[in-house]
């Protein structure tokens, strides 16, 4: 190699180590990059899909809760599924705040068993009810042994808020369900109705998990769609199963239906809570929106 040409390696050396020099010493700004991560964490507008128009929503931006939508279903314990909470009108139970509505399971005792604690079960039976469209809402959910939180929906002509038809025969659809006892990140999805012999009859629970953690480290959104054909169900806009209700025995889902929210404690199909159950649990959610096309 002529020293000309070594010369210039040398130099061209030289550059890009001062290049790279240059760029360790210079400091990184990392509050954009953190301004950014937060950004992207947190709820991003939500879009229903094409052809969508919004019918009805509850964005919980008053400061107590819309009697124009949900109403408190006071219950005994024990007057669903053997739980072991009572349903009360209280505001301690279900409130407003920061824009959210907050469902709170609270122990009323140091003792586990019938009637040691109070929740909520909010509905909006003789209010709001829809047949067909896409109901979706953005919750994070609570955790635990015996505890048992729905998103779910109960057919408008049930007995049990005035109406002359008992339950499977209403049609019940769950949107989500979550068992603290078996798994605080999967939730299910189902319907429940009356077969042919009028006897309760199901899909059969669709389960869906996250890959980790659990639903009460953050929002999700969860979704319906339900047309004449088919319920589809999603989480984050992900599919989690669908299935077909054209058949006659499915006449129940082509009635209109009203939406609930609440925690129920223990339970049959639920577990029970136990010492490794942190009270107060809370459900909160962001907005509930109801589209049709």
């Amino acid at each position: 190699m002529n020293k000309y040409l070594t010369s210039f390696v040398i130099c061209a050396l030289l550059i890009l180590t001062s290049c790279k020099d240059n760029k360790k010493e210079k400091p990184v700004d990392q509050s954009n990059q953190i301004d950014e991560m937060t950004y992207t964490s947190g709820e991003e507008k939500y879009q229903p899909g094409d052809n969508w128009k919004l019918a009805w929503a509850d964005e919980f931006e008053s400061e107590t809760i819309n009697p124009a939508n949900w109403t408190f279903q006071v219950e005994p314990a024990g007057r669903f599924n053997d739980e072991w909470q009572r349903y009360t009108n209280s505001s301690e139970n279900a409130y407003i705040e920061n824009n959210q509505l907050v469902i709170k399971a609270i122990h009323k005792s140091d003792e586990h068993g019938m009637d040691q604690y109070t929740s909520a079960r909010l509905n909006t039976a003789n209010k709001q009810s829809w047949k067909y469209g896409k109901i979706a809402a953005r919750i994070k959910l609570p955790y635990g042994e015996g505890i048992w939180p729905a998103f779910w929906m109960l057919g408008a002509n049930i007995d049990e808020n005035g109406g002359d038809t008992p339950w499977p025969q209403c049609g019940e659809i769950d949107i989500l369900e979550l068992y603290g006892s078996k798994d605080d990140g999967a939730i299910e999805v189902n319907l429940h109705y009356a077969n042919k012999k009028g006897r309760h009859a199901s899909m059969g629970a669709v389960t869906y998990e996250l890959q980790e953690g659990r639903f009460a480290d953050d929002f999700h959104i969860f979704e319906l769609e339900w047309d004449p054909k088919k319920i589809s169900w999603f989480m984050d806009g992900k599919e989690i199963t669908s299935f077909p209700i054209d058949s006659e025995e499915l006449s129940e889902f082509h009635k209109e239906h009203f939406l609930l929210l609440n925690i129920a404690v223990g339970g049959k199909w639920s577990g029970r809570p136990d010492d490794t159950t942190t009270f107060p649990q809370y459900m909160y959610v962001d907005w509930v929106r109801v589209y049709q096309k």
